[in-house]
């Protein structure tokens, strides 16, 4: 199978797995759902913001390719359940890594490490580079290491699912700082405050969800 999806299919394909695994209880994902997931501003970089139009688009070519289908509930509204697992047969640890690449990019082995928490607990590091090593030993290859940047201990993986193009790096943008400065970050704690932001953003999002279905009781 040809990797070459687009950003759209790339995020609408990453929120039906993180979901699966997090939520199972509101999976499979109606359009409404999905269409929430995907422009949500916790665990996604970038944020985007895509109408139901453009979530119909992917679901669409996604279902064409067999990637996506319909799944068959007692409910009136139509819900939709992703099929990776069956065309890849992924493990668990690689389908949480992969997963963290898809809404997030590329990122360290430390941050995938930190983000996939919720969807596999790695033990540690040399775990994480296992998984990555099983994606990129895959015929074809889905994952590729990055060149490592100025500055950094560890390089970076991004996904293949989008073709091998390397996404263009933002972060050095803006006034350089100097190494005393660059000194005293200590990207660890970095990740560990974003990570705690971001379960904040996630249980605010659960209970709007929750209490979403709880209206709908009403109506």
């Amino acid at each position: 199978m040809a990797l070459q999806f687009s950003d759209n299919e790339i995020r609408v394909l990453g929120c039906l797995i993180e979901k699966e695994i997090t939520t199972p209880e509101y999976y499979p994902l109606s359009l409404n759902a999905l269409m929430n997931a995907c422009n949500q501003k916790s665990n996604r970089d970038p944020v985007m913001t895509l109408d139901e139009a453009a979530v119909r688009d992917a679901l669409r070519s996604l279902t064409d390719q067999y990637l996506v289908r319909s799944a068959s509930s007692d409910s009136r509204v139509a819900k939709y359940e992703h099929r990776v697992n069956e065309l890849y047969n992924f493990h668990r640890n690689e389908i949480a890594v992969l997963c963290v690449l898809f809404l997030r990019g590329p990122q360290t082995p430390g941050e995938l490490r930190t983000r996939a928490e919720r969807m596999f607990a790695f033990e540690d590091l040399e775990a994480v580079h296992s998984a990555l090593n099983l994606l990129m030993r895959r015929e074809p290859p889905v994952v590729k290491g990055l060149p490592r940047q100025p500055g950094t201990k560890e390089s970076r993986y991004m996904h293949l699912f989008g073709g091998e193009e390397t996404p263009v790096d933002t972060t050095e943008q803006g006034p350089p700082t100097t190494s005393a400065w660059s000194a005293s970050i200590n990207p660890e704690r970095i990740v560990q405050l974003e990570t705690e932001v971001d379960s904040l953003r996630r249980e605010l999002e659960t209970l709007r969800e929750q209490f979403a279905n709880f209206q709908k009781q009403f109506q």
